[in-house]
Order: C-alpha cells, then structure tokens, then sequence
C-alpha cells in the first residue's frame, strides 16, 4: 500500500542520461526504439535496455489515459481530524475515480484529483463518497473548466535542440479536434492496458483488448487524432531533482484568466495550470529543486498574472498516488491502478 511504516532507503537519482531518455519519451511516447535512440546519441537495444531498468526500479514509467474533454476532472481539498489522516489516505488510493492523492502543509491535509463521466456523478462522489468518511471535517471542492497544461505536458529538457529533431512531437502538441463522449468496453479496456503500461505493443494490446492487431491501430490513432487520449512519461520526482511540489490557488480577473493561465503554464517549473470552478479560478502546481524556490516562482507566477491574488500555498509532504500509479515515499512508482471516471 502506499502509506508504509517502515524507513525506505534512499533510491538512487536519475543520470542525465537517464533524464535525456525520458524527455525523448516525454516528446514522442510511442516511437520505435530506433527513433529514441538516434535521439539520445545510442543504439535502439541499449536505449530498450535502459528504459526496462528504469522501469523496473520504478524511476520513470509511461501511462496513459482518457484526457480531461472525455471526463469531468474536480479538484477536492479535505481537512480531516490529524489521527484518521493515515487511513483516509491508504482508502482513497484505493479508489478508481481518485487518480492522484497528495498530503499537504494546508490546513486542507488532502489535496484530492477526481474523474466522473459528469457533474451529478462528480457530486455523488464528493458529497455522497468522500464527504461521509470517518474523520472528513470539511471539503472545498472545484471543477476543472480548461487545461492550460498538466504533466503530459511537462518536459524535463535534458535534450539538446539538435536532439529533439529527430523526434515527433506530435503529442505534446493541442489538437484541433474536439473529442466526443465514448462508452465502449473495448475502449476502456484499450485506455487501461496503456494505463499500465504506454508502449505495449499492438499484439499485447490486442489480446488485452480482445480486438485484432489492425482494429487496436485504427481505434489508437483516432483517439490520438481526436485527442480522447494522452500519454505521458512520468518519473519519481524525488531522485529526479525535484523534490519540492508547491500548489498555489489565484483569483484571476476573468478577462484575463484565459491569458494568465496560458503564461503560467510556459514557466518550466508548472506542471499544472487549470482554469476551475471554485476557491479562486486557477491551480497551479510546479515541481521545484528546494523549498526556497518557491519564494522565485512566486515571483515569476505574479509576473505571468500581474494582480493575481494568491489565496492559498502549500508544499506537498507526500504524493502516495499520482495518475492512478500509487508511490512510495520517494515518489518511486508501484502498481497502476485504471482511472475509471465515477458514474
């Protein structure tokens, strides 16, 4: 479970070799081997072979999931009694429709993200499942409205310019296509198997998917066309060199929201900048390499969005679960749990 007792050693940190391959991954999730290698200055055996090692030590993996126009995405933050802290948490990584869990310096312990197929089950799940849990005090609850950028949109920048040419940077790349609800089981099941792992093969998500090889193709690029679908390579943020998470809550005049947002999600350090519904009408969370950095950011968040007013600041003390990959307390990803948005 992602909630140990026992001291875990130190992990050891990403090279930057580790960090070159990452990013070429970051930039072109699903290329072949060769690509990827020709990008990172090696051959496509060695850069397989590297990445399995990653893997396995749980420093960086790749997953996928259904993106925030196909589901209704909330933000929950949740104050609770401190000795039902530990459990709370240990049950809500348990749930599907949680997909990252963090425990906060905020008065709020919890800062909770949620996927629903619409408002009422979103409400159902807030108010009716999480609101009624032994210890829960209180809950301050928002509902994403636009995504200016999360972490499939978050480059480590190891590469070199000249690196980066040799691969397709089409996914992280806006699409022009707005994608329509689907409720297919063999969808889901196509978004789960990816969500374990991004670089399957299309025989190993064929057979997952009991769809033919030819049928997985077509049903992955029109969702990649479509942009019903994301990838990202995600790592362990601690032996990455960012062990610092700082999430910030701003109140925006509205016609300049759209704007600040976009401003706030080209500075390096943000991995999240979503407009919402709620406290203040933008989140913001940026991956920092000390607590005294926050002080910089800040400054460059009120240079991105002069007169924005900071409501709320707080450090993340522990992400136990994180796109539905639960984590140990270095942030060394574990077992992949599907996102499943609540009904």
């Amino acid at each position: 479970m992602p909630v140990p007792t026992a001291v875990q050693p130190e992990p050891a940190r990403l090279t930057g070799s580790d960090l070159a391959l990452v990013e070429a991954l970051q930039r072109d999730p699903r290329a072949p081997w060769t690509r990827i290698a020709a990008a990172v200055g090696t051959d496509a055996t060695t850069a397989a072979r590297r990445w399995d090692r990653l893997q396995a030590a749980g420093l960086a993996w790749l997953t996928a999931y259904a993106t925030a126009p196909t589901t209704t995405v909330g933000y929950v933050d949740l104050a609770c009694r401190p000795d039902a802290l530990t459990e709370l948490t240990r049950e809500l990584c348990g749930w599907p429709p949680v997909f990252s869990v963090e425990r906060t310096t905020s008065r709020f312990s919890l800062f909770l993200s949620l996927a629903a197929r619409d408002l009422d089950a979103l409400d159902e799940l807030v108010t009716g499942r999480v609101g009624a849990l032994p210890g829960v005090r209180e809950v301050r609850f928002a509902v994403v409205t636009r995504v200016y950028r999360e972490g499939s949109g978050w480059l480590v920048n190891a590469l070199a310019p000249e690196q980066r040419a040799a691969l397709d940077e089409t996914a992280v790349q806006a699409r022009l296509v707005v994608p329509q609800q689907w409720d297919d089981r063999d969808l889901r099941a196509l978004v789960e198997s990816l969500g374990e792992d991004g670089r399957r093969s299309y025989a190993e998500l064929a057979r997952d998917c009991r769809m033919s090889e030819s049928a997985v193709r077509r049903t992955l690029a029109r969702m990649l066309r479509n942009h019903e679908l994301d990838f990202r390579c995600d790592l362990a943020h601690v032996p990455a060199g960012w062990p610092v998470i700082a999430g910030y809550r701003l109140d925006i005049a509205a016609d300049d929201l759209d704007r600040a947002g976009t401003a706030i999600a080209q500075l390096p350090e943000t991995r999240l900048s979503a407009a919402v519904v709620g406290a203040g009408n933008l989140v913001v969370s940026a991956w920092l390499r000390e607590p005294a950095g926050c002080t910089g950011y800040e400054t460059r968040l009120a240079a991105a969005a002069p007169g924005a007013r900071v409501l709320d600041r707080a450090i993340t003390l522990r992400m136990p679960k994180r796109m539905g990959r639960l984590l140990s307390p270095h942030g060394l990803g574990g077992t992949h749990q599907a996102i499943i948005p609540a009904r």
